[in-house]
């Protein structure tokens, strides 16, 4: 029997890699998802100091955040694998909606800072409950040709939500107060998630059992006998090279996709206000949509590589820029064009890691394989935010971008030189023979 985990390929080439299902529910969310971030994260800043806190303080909202994306992947790796997809994928975004409306709360009534750094880090877990069910999903229902366009698309569309929610988010907070950007964000998310529940289903399949004589009524996986991942599927090559290079590109990308590093720079460093800053990240999500599907294109025709090391060595002399603009004392203008330079790059590798992990993944055990990529992901995300502050706190804003630039450009090496290209090209079916020349005997 074949399942639809494993006979999937087939499907995606007839309809086409994006349909009105993956846009209600992998699209739609991801706007939504994007969004409320967008929304949420230029105000932090704002908040903290309100607060009466400092940059450490402004920096911990992040890294308690990011804390929370880091522990989240491997309970839910395991999870998926064994009550399924869909349930964590629609269980995700109501974490995260829950997270903000007690935000809400905790603003409203003058709560305590504590209570901020708890419900982010609650949030940070339901933002990746459903990152890693959406990657299960397209890894159980694509084939390999289709992956790198879908997931770059989730990206991608998370963007448009990037694109309004900055400004959106500080126009708001600067009209009304603080508690509306997480009052939006919490609204935003369960809207977007509300057609899942009518049109997701199931991908998490049983197969009958491969081995004669065995016991089955369709229960266990693929192969009863390998349902869990093993130490062997991690250690097979390229697997490990690639945990690598994903735990150094979210060391360098993570405090720029969470905003952590580049907001509380631009608030602290050169003293914008949440308005200019949601402004400016509106104006480069914009910019950043056509590069992240244009990458995804190029990793479906080309190879994974063509962006992966491009992307990354870009990102590492990006950093390299930032830190020359606290070194140096720049004007607020060249900081902005390193704003931009930045954000440009990160856009250029938004997705393709995740795209690469799908490559590998053991196709027996996908959602705890991704459990446990996710967790090494997550915790160079976590990282980020973390290395950062220490290093500002300690040396300066300097030492602490040259560092994220180190680790962009040993990543891109780790890729270059480590792993193969990943991508498999499907056979083209051959042509049928014409009538009444095929099989023909010769004398």
């Amino acid at each position: 029997m074949t399942t639809p985990a494993s006979g999937s390929d087939e499907a995606p080439q007839k309809k086409g890699w994006i349909d009105k299902q993956m846009l209600l529910s992998m699209h739609l969310p991801a706007i939504s998802i994007g969004f409320g971030l967008g929304a949420t994260v230029v105000v932090i800043p704002k908040l903290t100091q309100d607060l009466g806190e400092g940059m450490v303080a402004a920096m911990m909202v992040f890294i308690l955040q990011q804390l929370g994306t880091a522990v989240a992947p491997l309970p839910t790796g395991y999870l998926i694998d064994r009550i399924g997809r869909r349930k964590m994928l629609l269980a995700g975004p109501i974490l995260v909606s829950i997270s903000s409306m007690l935000i809400v709360r905790v603003i409203v009534m003058d709560g305590s800072f504590m209570e901020i750094l708890l419900y982010r880090f609650f949030g940070g877990i339901g933002e990746q409950m459903w990152m890693l069910s959406r990657l299960t999903v397209i890894a159980d229902t694509s084939s390999s040709q289709q992956r790198g366009k879908q997931i770059t698309s989730m990206f991608g569309v998370q963007q448009v939500g990037n694109l309004t929610g900055p400004i959106v988010g500080g126009a708001a907070s600067v009209a009304v107060g603080l508690w509306l950007p997480f009052a939006i964000h919490a609204v935003i998310v369960l809207l977007g998630v509300l057609p899942s529940f009518f049109i997701v289903k199931e991908t998490l399949t049983k197969a009958a059992p491969s081995t004669p004589g065995s016991s089955g009524s369709g229960g266990g996986s693929a192969t009863v006998a390998r349902r869990g991942l093993s130490k062997a599927d991690l250690l097979t090559p390229p697997i490990p090279q690639v945990f690598l290079a994903q735990f150094l590109a979210n060391v360098t990308r993570g405090g720029i996709f969470g905003g952590g590093v580049i907001v509380v720079y631009a608030s602290y460093g050169f003293g914008l206000s949440e308005l200019e800053i949601g402004g400016l990240r509106s104006a480069m999500s914009f910019v950043g949509i056509p590069v992240v599907f244009g990458a995804g294109y190029i990793m479906d025709r080309f190879g994974r590589k063509f962006t992966i090391v491009p992307g990354l060595t870009l990102s590492g002399l990006a950093m390299a820029f930032l830190a020359l603009t606290d070194s140096l004392e720049v004007s607020t203008s060249v900081f902005i064009l390193a704003f931009i330079a930045i954000h440009f790059c990160v856009s250029l590798i938004s997705g393709n890691m995740q795209t690469l992990g799908t490559d590998v993944a053991p196709a027996h055990a996908r959602g705890a394989f991704f459990g446990v990529s996710r967790q090494i992901a997550q915790t160079g995300s976590l990282a980020s935010p973390v290395s950062f502050t220490f290093l500002v706190s300690v040396f300066s804003y300097t030492a602490a971008f040259s560092f994220l630039s180190v680790t962009a450009l040993v990543a891109a090496a780790v890729v270059f030189f480590g792993i193969p290209e990943t991508l498999k090209k499907e056979p083209k079916p051959e042509a049928a023979p014409a009538p009444g020349t095929a099989n023909t005997p010769q004398s």
